[in-house]
């Protein structure tokens, strides 16, 4: 056995260990507050009636919470487990907060952070707005007046974890037939590169000094591209992925010069089309049998119809799929994602992960 099949195996082995494995020494992280998408999203779009982008349906939710949740998967997203490993209650998602606060429920924001993620949402305002989501300006003015507000404790939010993920329903809406894109993909890019840095310095003026920013997967593998008219399904849709790639590259740069540009501030790269790509090549040493077919939804690569809807089918065992529905994975894709987030080395998050994130403010 060579010594980088080693690594691989001894890697998978790490990642499949129970989650006692993942110690961690006292993390000073007494919240977590989330933007972006449905790979995040904890409900909010459950609670926005405008909203037509739903999961607050069966089997959503069926392998963890016994109950849909208005998650895009079968249990927990990322956010979530992040929350577990750092000891923290699941946060809520914003809409339900508000909708509580104001029918007298709760009296105030819960202390361990808020979720405002939406899923089909995207850093550019026009993404998928016919279907009334909450577009990352949207949440971050609502996390903006929670502040402004004295909702959230201004000595919480320098010590919280700053979650953000966006950009892969922008991507995959350049390609959608119904109407020419009036941007090149480099320029597109950009545009969506120009919104991240806006989000920073946003977030970093209300506070915020522990960020965590998270790549694109491969886009163009995900089963729904079985709706493109131009996207093969017997291999990943690439000009989708160059796309990608080309944002993952920006976002890297970005999170760089952040210590730079923002004094007192830290960040990391999570490299999640790396980790998700080590998925699709080796499919087996992570015990996944299925990285190419949703295991819930129907036609072809389980990518035609949504999971849920009427006439959909379901695979035997949503541990062996990568991908749960037409768009996203199963809460076992996305537990061992948040593992190598949690604990990996450099190639899957840099320059160094969650866990020593959450642990010190001095490095």
């Amino acid at each position: 056995m060579s010594s980088s099949t080693s690594m691989d195996l001894l890697f998978a082995l790490l990642l499949l260990a129970s989650p006692v494995a993942l110690a961690k020494s006292s993390p000073s992280v007494p919240a977590i507050f989330t933007f972006g998408d449905s790979i995040f999203d904890a409900g909010n779009n459950h609670f926005n009636k405008n909203c037509t982008a739903q999961a607050d349906f069966p089997p959503y939710g069926s392998s963890f919470f016994h109950r849909p949740t208005g998650r895009f998967t079968n249990g927990r997203t990322v956010a979530d487990f992040i929350s577990q490993f750092l000891g923290l209650p699941l946060q809520k998602p914003y809409m339900e907060l508000q909708i509580r606060i104001s029918n007298g429920t709760i009296k105030r924001f819960p202390s361990n952070g808020v979720n405002f993620a939406s899923a089909g949402s995207g850093l550019l305002l026009d993404t998928n707005k016919a279907m009334g989501v909450t577009p990352i300006q949207t949440q971050l003015q609502q996390f903006q007046t929670l502040v402004e507000q004295n909702q959230l404790e201004k000595s919480t939010i320098q010590e919280s974890l700053f979650l953000l993920e966006s950009g892969s329903n922008d991507i995959f809406n350049y390609f959608l037939p119904f109407e020419t894109p009036t941007l090149t993909p480099d320029d597109y890019v950009n545009a969506m590169l120009t919104q991240v840095n806006k989000t920073i310095d946003q977030i970093y003026k209300l506070g915020a000094r522990r960020i965590a920013l998270f790549s694109l997967g491969p886009v163009g593998c995900v089963p729904a591209r079985a709706l493109l008219p131009n996207a093969p399904t017997d291999k990943c849709f690439g000009k989708m992925n160059v796309m990608a790639k080309k944002f993952n590259r920006g976002l890297e740069d970005i999170v760089n010069i952040i210590p730079t540009k923002y004094p007192g501030a830290i960040a990391v790269f999570g490299a999640m089309y790396g980790i998700t790509h080590r998925f699709q090549t080796f499919p087996a040493r992570y015990g996944f049998s299925d990285v190419s077919n949703a295991c819930c939804g129907d036609g072809k690569l389980g990518g035609l119809m949504q999971c849920g809807r009427e006439g959909y089918k379901i695979c035997n065992n949503s541990n062996e799929f990568m991908f749960w529905d037409f768009y996203h994975p199963t809460e076992r894709t996305y537990h061992l994602m948040s593992k190598a987030l949690w604990n990996g080395k450099k190639n899957q998050i840099r320059p160094f992960n969650l866990m020593a994130l959450a642990t010190n403010m001095t490095f």
